[in-house]
């Protein structure tokens, strides 16, 4: 009985082991059929109700046993710091620089030219070698058209409605010397080839009243003591140059052939050459003065800054505190030169001169 109990346990154990050899080996030789399982899954092998039972509750067991993963911390930028997150604004940029008291100013107006006709221009040599040590406008405009309104305009801050060279339009209106004067300070007015001070004649020779600013003014022209004493022959210029006599405001209108009006480029470039060295080398200037030289028009209607077309004129800004060779693309007018100077002496301003579209001629000089 032994015997056959024994050879029945046999042949089920061998039944089993051919069954189980051909599986593995199938298992083993086909890995395309194969799914990778992935990390901490445990594998589920089915055998009877039992060892289900036994093998789900080992799963559960080690499902409870591995720890949650966690995410890695975010990166520093992603997660900022309190520091960062409340970091201060960042500096709010540095305030133009404003036009320095000045205290002396000199004004040239030439005539009747565009920028590229005079600067670059060989037949202007000395205007051009100014450019290396002082500061140029490269944007700057006349106002209007002809000569007169741009005139009025660098002094009183308008036009008036003044649209030629009329030599009977005068005016009642407070002007850049009304200023000067008000405040204390001096002033005077050189016109070349005018025969006599305070000539109330529309020309005499290569003189001419349309290039004369203060003779249109009735409270200028009309007080006959003050005039004389202010509206001088441009003669009269190296004698109080020389005596150290420098008024505080000095306004200079070369001839009609100085000043490039009926004569060349070059012609004018030479009349500079023999007065402004005289300008530059006085107390008055080095002492806190400046000097700027400018053209009243343009050949074109170019313009800027809410009402200004004039032309494309060149204007130099000559002080020892300007910027050597500085080069200046700011929109900038007669206007803007008008408050320049009224800024320099501490004044108010006139007209235009008012208007923010209007900029002084700030950026030319060290703080």
């Amino acid at each position: 009985m032994k015997v056959v109990v024994l050879k029945a346990a046999i042949m089920i154990i061998g039944a089993g082991a051919v069954v189980t050899i051909p599986t593995l080996l199938v298992l083993r030789s086909n890995p395309t059929t194969s799914t990778a399982l992935p990390a901490g899954h445990v594998t589920e092998v089915v055998r009877d109700d039992d060892d289900v039972q036994v093998q789900r509750a080992k799963r559960i067991a080690l499902v409870k046993a591995t720890p949650t993963p966690t995410l890695a911390p975010a990166a520093s930028a992603a997660r900022p710091t309190v520091a960062a997150t409340h970091a201060a604004p960042p500096p709010p940029p540095p305030a133009a620089g404003a036009v320095p008291s000045f205290s002396h100013v000199f004004v040239i107006v030439m005539e009747n030219h565009e920028y590229n006709s005079v600067i670059g221009n060989p037949a202007a040599p000395y205007t051009n070698g100014l450019l290396a040590n002082y500061g140029l406008a490269t944007n700057y405009f006349g106002v209007s058209h002809p000569s007169l309104p741009n005139y009025l305009a660098l002094t009183a801050g308008s036009t008036f409605g003044i649209a030629s060279d009329c030599t009977t339009c005068f005016v009642s209106a407070t002007n850049i010397a009304d200023q000067v004067e008000g405040s204390g300070r001096s002033w005077k007015a050189y016109m070349e080839d005018m025969p006599v001070p305070c000539y109330t004649g529309a020309s005499s020779g290569n003189y001419a009243m349309k290039h004369n600013p203060f003779m249109y003014y009735n409270d200028i022209r009309n007080n006959s003591t003050r005039c004389a004493a202010h509206v001088a022959p441009f003669t009269q210029f190296w004698v109080d140059m020389s005596s150290g006599a420098v008024p505080d405001f000095v306004w200079i209108t070369p001839n009609m052939c100085n000043d490039t009006h009926d004569c060349p480029v070059g012609t004018g470039d030479a009349w500079l050459r023999s007065v402004v060295p005289t300008i530059t080398g006085s107390a008055a200037f080095r002492n806190g003065g400046a000097l700027f030289i400018t053209w009243d028009e343009g050949s074109s209607s170019a313009g800027c800054c809410s009402g200004s077309w004039g032309g494309h004129v060149p204007t130099l800004v000559i002080a020892p505190n300007a910027i050597s060779g500085f080069r200046s693309a700011t929109a900038e007018n007669h206007y803007g030169l008008l408050r320049t100077i009224e800024d320099g002496f501490h004044l108010g301003h006139l007209g235009a001169a008012g208007w923010a579209s209007n900029l002084p001629l700030r950026e030319y000089f060290r703080n």
